[in-house]
């Protein structure tokens, strides 16, 4: 029989790493999440590779989860209605660059024991480390919002509430999150694991009722230069961008990769990074087809028939029925994006923890903290949907996602930095092949986002 090693015991004013360690100012005082930290035991490393792969499972559907929220139907949905299949391909590159960036987070915190906030925090001054948390917040309350807004919507189409009351009630998510973690992260994970199963089953769905062109489809996974060229396909583009790689998950995949008690040593470590790595990269092709069902779906039944300027989801969910013949249709959609809304909820508190912690190294009372999360984005969320109603909220969802493209360079910089230093990672520095790719998706992100300004503001 196989035993398990015992996870380390690290006091809460402890590091696993020193203020001596080389490429760090100093120590950080406490683990990232330290209420969960290294509380999920793994196998031996000569346990089998499946056994060693369920150990690890878990964070990188965590982190999809944030692939797949509300912010990015509207995104989807918007790029499907108005130019049918072509905007696949943007999906694509997205995916394939969150799956790098995705696997250079979770290599910074297995290697380091630092989750990105804390990093950013003992690298920089603190002036610089601020202008980060600022933006950093920024962005959760734009995700927040996507998340919020979805949720009600859902419940809107569901049950017929309010539109505001559907944003008050999201607050209660709160609780929700904080009961489930007392009972342990593995807890967390399986409620997200269940949930990414309602939202694949319900896309599975409504992709084969609405009989997509499948050659159309794949001509829509290669790039076309009109996509850049066209300034209000880009702007689209870059909000799906901005949706599928989400500034938030990096600082979030950093830090729950810690939640796994694997050894301190080197062979521990790489057994980790690499299982870490299959974890996320998994969860992201699942993420993929989510996303690409949901253009598709918009592109097979609104684009298809006209219908260029739905971009709004109370619109998809009323026209979905009439249109594809199916009276479930509806029913579907809306129980997937009520999923999608509550499933981002639970990463989204963790990562506002995760930021705030290590940013600030500012220790709050659980429900406090996310509550002071939460409320970020229940605010404006209540004001425009009492103001606007389903217009304003749906062009809120839209301007969330290039909220998020704004800020991720601001969160990809560092940790392209960060992880191709070899005095903070030692021999796990990025190889040469991968410090060149990262750069070239940090300048193409960069570039993409420069290009947005420059046309929102002189085009």
């Amino acid at each position: 029989m196989i035993s398990l090693p015992t996870p380390p015991v690290i006091p809460p004013s402890e590091s696993r790493t020193s203020s001596s360690e080389p490429g760090w100012r100093q120590a950080r005082k406490s683990p990232s999440l330290s209420d969960v930290y290294a509380s999920i035991r793994v196998p031996a490393q000569n346990a089998s590779f499946w056994r060693k792969l369920m150990a690890f499972w878990g964070p990188g559907l965590m982190v999809a989860v944030g692939y797949m929220d509300p912010g990015n139907w509207a995104t989807d949905i918007a790029g499907g209605a108005r130019y049918g299949y072509t905007l696949l391909s943007v999906i694509l590159i997205s995916n394939l660059f969150a799956m790098l960036l995705q696997h250079l987070a979770a290599k910074l915190g297995i290697v380091t024991g630092r989750d990105l906030a804390q990093a950013c925090r003992d690298h920089y001054s603190k002036p610089v480390a601020m202008m980060l948390w600022v933006l950093c917040e920024i962005a959760i309350a734009a995700c927040d919002l996507a998340e919020v807004i979805g949720s009600a919507i859902a419940l809107n189409l569901l049950f017929g509430l309010p539109l505001t009351v559907g944003v008050v009630l999201t607050i209660l998510d709160v609780l929700v999150v904080l009961f489930f973690q007392s009972k342990g992260f593995r807890i967390i994970e399986s409620i997200v694991a269940g949930l990414i199963v309602v939202i694949f089953g319900c896309f599975l769905y409504e992709v084969i009722v609405s009989r997509p062109d499948w050659v159309a489809l794949a001509g829509g996974l290669l790039p076309k230069t009109e996509i850049v060229t066209n300034p209000a396909m880009l702007y689209v583009a870059i909000g799906i961008l901005g949706a599928t790689v989400m500034p938030h998950n990096l600082y979030l995949h950093s830090s729950i990769v810690q939640t796994r008690a694997f050894e301190q040593n080197p062979s521990g470590k790489r057994m980790a990074i690499k299982f870490a790595t299959i974890d996320s990269t998994v969860a992201l092709f699942l993420a993929f087809f989510v996303n690409a069902a949901i253009l598709v779906l918009a592109a097979a039944t609104f684009h298809r028939n006209g219908l260029f300027q739905v971009a709004d989801i109370h619109d998809a969910h009323k026209l979905l029925a009439p249109v594809l013949g199916a009276g479930a249709a509806g029913a579907v959609f809306a129980v997937a994006l009520l999923a999608s809304g509550q499933n981002s909820t639970l990463t989204g508190t963790l990562a506002g923890q995760i930021v705030m912690e290590g940013f600030l190294d500012l220790k709050l009372k659980p429900w406090l903290r996310r509550l002071i999360t939460r409320l970020i984005a229940v605010v404006p969320a209540f004001i425009v949907t009492l103001l606007y109603g389903e217009k304003g909220t749906g062009e809120l969802l839209v301007l969330s996602q290039v909220i998020l493209s704004l800020q991720l360079s601001f969160a990809v910089v560092p940790l392209v930095l960060f992880t191709s230093d070899r005095r903070k990672m030692g021999q796990f520095v990025n190889a040469s092949w991968v410090k060149v790719t990262a750069w070239v998706v940090s300048g193409i992100i960069i570039s993409l986002n420069a290009y947005l300004l420059f046309e929102t503001f002189f085009g």
